[in-house]
This record gives C-alpha cells, structure tokens and sequence, in this order.
C-alpha cells in the first residue's frame, strides 16, 4: 500500500511543469520562439530595446537579454518533448548529463517582473553611455575621436572634443556618431 502511494506522489510531481532552457541556432532565437509558440509551448523569450544604428539611422530594435537561448515550459508526462529539437531555430535543450534540468521559477518570475515593472523609459537602453568613446563619421568634425557625454533630445548629443588645448562641448547629431 505504501509502495503505491509513493509512486503516485513520484508520478504528480513530474507531472508538474517545470521551465527549461533551450539553446537557439545563431541569430534564431526569435524564429525559435515563433515556431516553438505556433506549436502550442508556453515559451518566455526575455528582450530588451537597444538603440542601433540602422543605414546611418538610429532606431529601436528588440534583443535577446540572453542572446541563442529562450525558456520553454513543460512537464515529464503530458507535454510532447519530440518536436521541440527538430523546431526551425532551436539547436538543443540544455541538460546537464543526459536529463534536462528545469531552471528556479523564481528566475523567471523575476524576469518578468523586472520586464513588467521597467517604465518605457528609453534613456536606460541608450546606444552610447556618458564616457564612451565615439568617432564623428560626418560634418565638420569628421575623423575626429571625441567623448561621449550626454543626449540632447531625441536626435542630437553633446560630445567632448579635444579643440584648442582644451575639452569643447559640440552638439552634433547623434546619427554622425559610432563607438570607436
């Protein structure tokens, strides 16, 4: 009697699901979770909006927060393991030895807690950070190494140059600026 009770304990606590990490193809993770989602898989893919330059524009773009891998929820019993490696985008679920093994729901509540609670605040995300290091690739200033210091509305900056023996501040737009 007792050896049946503990093995419908064994059998409810595999059938509750778990998240697991998935490691995506280069690149593919969004095509992963697409496809992973037209499947019927509860999937969490963490992204946040970077700024990029886009042909010498800057504009607004989702990344991975964890770039090749994404979450995946399932259980050992009712949930189809098959298809999820032969998923346009997913190159393998992580296991440790040969069983995969499920990732703290605490982490992922965290996570999209965090993603949730973030104000759509796009200063956080901004491409160049006061300090860094940028070069002017068009105007008058061209070719010239100068610092990064801060934003100036949506399109402009004030960068540092080293002019006339000294640090000048210079307004130029931000779509004139790249990471040295």
């Amino acid at each position: 009697m007792s050896e049946s009770h503990s093995v419908s304990t064994e059998i409810d606590s595999r059938a509750i699901p778990h998240w697991y990490l998935i490691q995506c193809k280069g690149g593919e993770s969004f095509r992963a979770t697409e496809h992973l989602a037209n499947q019927g898989y509860e999937i969490f893919h963490p992204v946040l909006q970077v700024q990029k330059k886009r042909r010498g524009r800057l504009c607004w773009i989702d990344e991975p927060l964890f770039p090749y891998y994404l979450f995946i929820r399932l259980d050992r019993l009712a949930s189809n393991w098959r298809p999820i490696r032969s998923t346009r985008g997913v190159l393998r679920l992580v296991t440790f030895g040969d069983q995969p093994l499920p990732v703290d729901d605490a982490l992922i509540d965290a996570l999209r807690h965090n993603a949730a609670a973030s104000p759509d605040d796009r200063e956080i995300n901004v491409y160049f950070r006061a300090g860094d290091t940028v070069e002017i690739c068009e105007g008058p200033f061209r070719q010239l190494q100068a610092v990064f210091e801060r934003r100036k509305g949506e399109e402009r900056a004030i960068v540092l140059l080293n002019l006339l023996h000294g640090s000048q501040a210079v307004d130029v737009p931000i779509s004139q600026l790249r990471r040295s």
